[in-house]
């Protein structure tokens, strides 16, 4: 942890108008969707719901047929990069930033490397590379189709070598609006019909980073990414960046020119996905979620849909058969209520309008 004496002091309220800015959260976007996943280099998406979600919460316009015709078209696609999980990206990230984070990847194995003995990965990855770009593939598929030529090897360890050495893609009909399919796999090179680009270069990820997430630490963007040693990055980038400090005294890097809105700023509610990228991509958390909220929207690795009011964590929200149902998890006035149903209301009508839903303040089942 680096602490400064000199830098800017921003508080709590003060980074989290700046990071709902940056996450076109403050004010909705006029951004199309391709633009939009561009600028928050990708949408958290372990659920084909999640980034459909997020940008009817961030867009001006936005309807899910948006969204389904870039995946359609194969404009975006969705691929495990950051932090080993499933993101929604666009093709031009697909094939940078997934070579950028394969350091992070290949280090998964070290978990199953007991179920990989006698395992030559090079040969896998060309085994598994032919295999999917013959034909798309479930998992069980490759694993079936691998075993053979390792019959020791763990099944379920053979399935991961493939996905942590080959960047793979999952096809449509999977991750469409309203429609369904199981998980099948090709490589991103295959499906988006263009090579593996050279890495994103940690600087120029840098710079994106904080224009989407920023003032951030180097231990934020480690955490966004899932990698480590990018002080050095920082550091040559020293001299193009501005500096803060938080409240504890870490060091923040920010862009000159971004947007760093007055605290007092007023920030409308907000409903988000499960593992939405706010709630994910810094060490701190603290600029979103209350000290007395910590650990609420999650319980294990299931993560819960949240209610963002004034800028921060303050409840929960579900989608039942009938109604949307939302649990805050203090007592909101009047206005704070009114303003939470006119919103919740949008987001019926955007991404459920054939749908007859109320709106209902009660608890979200866990």
């Amino acid at each position: 942890m680096v602490k400064t004496t000199t830098a800017p002091v921003l508080g709590a309220r003060a980074l989290n108008r700046a990071t709902l800015a940056r996450q076109l959260l403050l004010a909705r976007s006029p951004l199309t969707a391709e633009e939009a996943v561009g600028h928050l280099l990708g949408l958290q998406a372990q659920n084909v719901t999640p980034p459909y979600y997020a940008l009817a919460a961030r867009l001006d316009g936005f309807a899910p047929e948006q969204l389904s015709r870039l995946m359609a078209d194969r404009a975006v696609a969705r691929i495990v990069t950051l932090r080993s999980t499933i993101h929604t990206h666009t093709a031009d990230d697909c094939l940078t930033l997934r070579p950028l984070v394969q350091p992070a990847r290949e280090r998964e194995l070290t978990a199953f490397r007991k179920g990989l003995t006698g395992v030559d990965l090079g040969r896998l990855a060309a085994l598994a590379r032919d295999l999917v770009e013959e034909e798309p593939r479930t998992m069980k598929q490759l694993r079936e189709a691998l075993r053979p030529h390792w019959p020791d090897a763990d099944p379920q360890a053979l399935g991961v070598a493939a996905r942590c050495t080959l960047p793979l893609v999952q096809v449509t009909p999977r991750g469409l609006w309203g429609a369904s399919g199981q998980v099948a796999l090709t490589t991103a090179e295959n499906w988006l019909g263009r090579p593996t680009q050279p890495p994103a270069g940690p600087d120029a990820t840098v710079l994106r980073y904080l224009a989407a997430f920023g003032p951030a630490s180097v231990k934020d963007m480690q955490t966004w990414a899932g990698l480590t040693r990018l002080r050095d990055a920082f550091e040559r980038l020293r001299p193009r960046l501005v500096t803060f400090r938080d409240e504890h005294g870490v060091e923040l890097f920010d862009l000159p020119d971004a947007p760093r809105p007055d605290p007092d700023t007023p920030a409308p509610p907000r409903f988000l996905p499960e593992f939405d990228n706010l709630l994910l991509s810094h060490a701190d958390r603290g600029r979103v979620v209350p000290p007395e909220y910590w650990g609420r929207n999650w319980q294990g690795n299931q993560a819960y849909r949240t209610l963002l009011v004034d800028g921060f964590l303050a409840g929960l929200w579900t989608l039942e058969a009938d109604a949307l149902v939302i649990e805050p998890f203090a007592p909101l006035d009047r206005t704070r209520r009114a303003e939470v149903t006119a919103e919740a209301q949008r987001l019926l009508t955007i991404l459920h309008p054939q749908a007859s839903h109320a709106v209902r303040f009660g608890t979200v089942r866990r």
